[in-house]
Order: C-alpha cells, then sequence, then structure tokens
C-alpha cells in the first residue's frame, strides 16, 4: 500500500475556501501496519459500489487501466479543494510536486512574461489532469505555468509525488500505461507546434472550435452550444494569433452560417464545414 506522505497533496494556494480528504478526514499513520489495514479493508469491499472519487480516478487518462480495487488504495490520500472563478490553483515557479485531478469545472494553464504579459497555453476539464510534470521530473525545477479556475466552484483532487511512486512501485504495470498517456500528450504538442507552422488562422481557429466542442460541447436544438469562458484575447492565445485576427476569421464564419456567437459561448451549426476548414 502506498505510504503517507506529510504533505497530503496539500494546493499551492492554501486559501482555497474548502480543503477535505476523500475519506473526510487525513490519515494519520505511516506505519506498515496502518497500510497492511488499509490493504485488507480494500480487498474486503472489492465488491462495493465505487465511490464517485473512484469513478473520477477510473475515467481519468492515467488510471483508466487501473481495477476498482486497487484505485481504492488511493481514496484516503486524495485531497479536495474547492476554488473561485479567477482564483489559483497553483502559481508558475512553485515548487511542490502535487497532481491534480479535475474533479468538477475548468481550469485554464498560462505562463507570464517577464514584462508581465499572459499567454494562455491550455484549457482542462473535468476528469482530466493537470500539473502532472513535476510529480514525475520532481528534480526538473519549479512550475512552469500557473493553473487558475475558469468557473466559480472549480473542484480539484491533488495527490502528492511520494504517494503516487509509493502506490506505482505495487502497480508496475500502470506507470506503463502512464507513460503511454504522457507520451499522448507529448504527440499532441507536436502536433500543435505543427500546426502553428504549417496551417493558417481560420484552419487553425476551426480545429480549436471543434476541440472545445468535443470536451465541452452541449448539443441543443440550434445547435452545438460551446460555452468556452474565454476572452477574444485568450482565444486568440489558444489559436496561436492575435485578437484582431482571430476576430475577422470568427466573422467569416458567422457569415458562411458555420457559428454563431453569443457572449462567451459559440454556436456550431455546421460542424462538418469547420472540420473541412481545418483540414485545409
Amino acid at each position: 500500500m502506498v505510504a503517507h506522505s506529510s504533505s497530503h497533496g496539500a494546493a499551492a494556494h492554501s486559501s482555497a475556501p474548502h480543503s477535505v480528504s476523500a475519506h473526510g478526514s487525513t490519515p494519520r499513520s505511516t506505519s506498515s501496519t496502518s497500510a497492511r489495514s488499509t490493504a485488507s479493508t480494500s480487498a474486503r469491499s472489492s465488491e462495493a459500489a465505487p465511490t464517485s472519487f473512484e469513478q473520477i480516478l477510473l475515467h481519468t487518462a492515467l488510471f483508466e487501466h487501473v481495477s476498482a480495487e486497487d484505485a481504492r488504495q488511493l481514496l484516503p490520500y486524495l485531497q479536495r479543494k474547492t476554488f473561485a472563478k479567477g482564483e489559483y490553483i497553483f502559481h508558475e515557479g512553485d515548487e511542490d510536486t502535487n497532481m491534480y485531478i479535475i474533479e468538477h469545472g475548468r481550469i485554464k494553464l498560462t505562463r507570464e512574461s517577464y514584462d508581465q504579459r499572459v499567454q494562455l497555453l491550455s484549457i482542462w476539464g473535468a476528469g482530466e489532469i493537470a500539473g502532472e510534470i513535476p510529480v514525475f521530473d520532481p528534480h526538473g525545477g519549479p512550475r512552469t505555468a500557473s493553473a487558475v479556475s475558469m468557473v466559480h466552484n472549480t473542484t480539484t483532487l491533488s495527490l502528492t509525488s511520494e504517494v503516487l511512486f509509493s502506490w506505482l512501485g505495487e502497480h508496475p504495470r500502470v506507470a506503463v500505461n502512464m507513460l503511454q498517456v504522457l507520451a499522448n500528450r507529448l504527440r499532441k504538442n507536436n502536433v500543435r507546434i505543427s500546426e502553428l507552422v504549417f496551417m493558417d488562422v481560420p484552419a487553425r481557429l476551426a480545429k480549436t472550435l471543434l476541440d472545445l466542442a468535443k470536451r465541452f460541447g452541449e448539443p441543443s436544438v440550434q445547435g452545438l452550444v460551446v460555452p468556452h469562458d474565454l476572452t477574444q484575447e485568450e482565444l486568440a492565445q489558444l489559436v496561436g494569433t492575435s485578437r484582431e485576427t482571430v476576430n475577422k476569421a470568427l466573422m467569416d464564419f458567422t457569415n458562411r452560417g458555420w457559428i454563431t456567437r453569443e457572449g462567451r459561448t459559440i454556436i456550431i451549426y455546421q460542424p462538418g464545414n469547420l472540420i473541412l476548414r481545418a483540414r485545409h
């Protein structure tokens, strides 16, 4: 069973309003007896219905091949925190080694330049993981990005590197699965770099809208409703262009009848045309 860490996966932003462990309290003992007891309890309850925390773990890419029984061993070490819109989950430069699973809501990863300009790097939603780099590279330096809650009541579950690696020592097959997931992220980053070089702005915008629709879209009688919660400047940063250029492309899509805009929500009427535009 995993060894207990004194940090309990606490978030870097200690002022978060709510913080409880997955079982309502933090495990107190680090002894091998306690570990064996926890493992025994997990084995006895292996036929029980999965808890909401188990469901989150089992539907997260890094843990999707983990059995419910094995996932239960991590539950006492998950630290749950809820954040208001605009609140930081962690800051660029922090030196913690926690990994964050998004239980509810949405966060954005940003990076700040020396002259205080902010660049949006990516968006992550429920069931996805953020801040995993320091966990797998604990000696690689401080965090290279900040994570900010995009909506009210964004809830995360954090896990320390010490607990995770202790658990992985008993589940080496899961470590292989995690390497595959991390390799997939690296592959996507390489594709994104290629798109910035070879695709024009309308194509990148079409692909960005389709990606947001796939992850956050909600079908309606009007079309596919995509509440992206981004300013036009942030959307431009996600596409990798200026606000003026992305606005011009959005107007073109609107005039063609492919989409319409309602504040920070986009309704997609013709996803097929966006797919075609993303390919050219």
